[in-house]
């Protein structure tokens, strides 16, 4: 399972995210360069893409990526270093890690960042990975990095507006 680098930047804007859908969950697309010659290396995420949570029953608890705007987000980066990489989301009023229902809707390869956020504000951040073995959610480290300044060129950006 592959470490992940956060742009506090990104997690601002995940954060700020949530804070808007609140008390519904809120989810979106983790977007990360991708080198191809240091597969172990960390997955150092470079764009954060807000999505619509197109659940169709209580949104408070639960969340949907339609699969056809998981392939709209493939075809933006396509051509690129970048890659989708993995998925976000928010657990209003409950702790950041999967629940029952994520492990069972997860897949393999892909990081999942999840945000537990109260009324006011992030109440904590996790990143975990699938074990493809055993089918449970394991924890991978996630650093929090601060933000390349303006004047040497940002290094992380938002996609698309949440």
């Amino acid at each position: 399972m592959r470490p992940v680098r956060l742009p506090s930047d990104l997690l601002s804007a995940m954060v700020a995210h949530a804070r808007t859908t609140y008390p519904d969950e809120c989810c979106g697309f983790l977007i990360a360069t991708q080198d191809p010659t240091e597969p172990a290396s960390p997955r150092a995420i470079v764009a954060v893409e807000p999505a619509p949570n197109e659940f169709e029953g209580e949104r408070r608890r639960r969340f949907l990526l339609r699969p056809e705007e998981l392939a709209a987000a493939e075809r933006r980066v396509e051509g690129t270093d970048r890659v989708v990489a993995g998925f976000y989301h928010s657990h209003p009023d409950h702790p950041a890690r999967p629940s029952t229902f994520d492990r069972d809707h997860a897949w393999p390869w892909y990081t999942y960042i999840v945000l537990g956020v109260t009324a006011s504000g992030l109440d904590g951040v996790g990143a975990f990975e699938l074990d493809p073995d055993h089918g449970e959610f394991g924890p991978v480290g996630l650093a929090v990095e601060p933000t390349a300044d303006s004047g040497s060129g940002k290094v992380s950006k938002t996609l698309r507006g949440a």
